[in-house]
């Protein structure tokens, strides 16, 4: 499959960054990455004009709030943590540093020993198919190293902050799969956006009543919350993800809360 081109470079000389969500100065109208969206980190040469909230034809445009951001949104995006404002750049939580952002908490213990069985079960079994993959982690191993030669990402994220794992897309989909690799600092939210636009996928998650793309465990089914970050997933023994393994994404409705099975997915690979 041919990668995709997404994002743009930084118009900074010394930096030339390619950032896959580039920030454009409502100022001088260039092209920044994250480092230099600010007007005093790229020197901008315009002159900002004193921030307030629009209202245009009985409209109000609510402004930002993260620091020297100059987005407006017409609709109100509201953080559900510290209730304030943000554009949709910033909606996230790690996006705009949000001052109630917790480090996630170990989950699914109840489910810890189900899941263990089911990894064990599917261990031996393909260990008859291949008998170079000794134990999980040499079989984590060679999954990881196939999934570096066909991956689609930003080939700008260091190679020390990539994330691998091989997507199981949902049903109506084409492809059943697509390995990508992401940025293990991003949260689910950002994940699912990215993978969404790597596979060319309808993304309604800022439609009130439109069925939303959720990314979910590859034994359990269960949902992944958005605001985790795939290093605290990735951290944590009782999620069985780990760096080479799959996820998968389905379009489900706002209050479900996993997949009923996951054998119709991952059958397939």
């Amino acid at each position: 499959m041919a990668e995709l081109d997404i994002g743009k470079h930084c118009q900074i000389d010394s930096c030339h960054q390619k950032d896959f969500l580039p920030f454009v100065c409502d100022l001088c109208s260039g092209v920044f990455c994250i480092e230099h969206r600010s007007r005093e980190s790229h020197s901008c040469s315009e002159e900002p004009v004193k921030r307030e909230v629009l209202t245009s034809g009985g409209s109000t445009c609510h402004p930002c709030s993260f620091q020297d951001c100059r987005g407006k949104e017409v609709l109100p995006v509201t953080c559900p943590h510290c209730e304030k404002h943000f554009c949709l750049a910033h909606r996230h939580q790690d996006d705009h540093k949000c001052e109630k952002l917790e480090i996630p908490k170990p989950r699914m213990a109840a489910t810890k020993e189900l899941v263990q069985k089911i990894v064990e079960s599917k261990q031996g079994t393909k260990a008859k198919g291949r008998r170079g993959a000794k134990n999980s982690a040499t079989a984590a191993k060679v999954a990881l190293m196939k999934l570096k030669l066909h991956a689609a990402g930003d080939k700008g994220l260091p190679q020390t902050e990539r994330t691998y794992l091989q997507v199981y897309l949902p049903k109506e989909s084409k492809a059943s799969s697509q390995p990508m690799f992401f940025c293990s600092k991003w949260s689910v939210g950002k994940v699912v956006d990215y993978a969404a636009s790597l596979a060319s996928l309808k993304n309604n998650n800022n439609i009130l009543t439109a069925k939303k793309l959720r990314l979910c465990h590859p034994q359990t089914g269960e949902v992944l919350r958005m605001d985790d970050t795939l290093l605290s997933l990735l951290a944590h023994a009782e999620t069985s993800l780990f760096n080479g393994g799959n996820v998968i994404l389905e379009y489900l409705d706002t209050d479900c809360t996993g997949l009923d099975d996951v054998s119709d997915y991952i059958a397939q690979s």
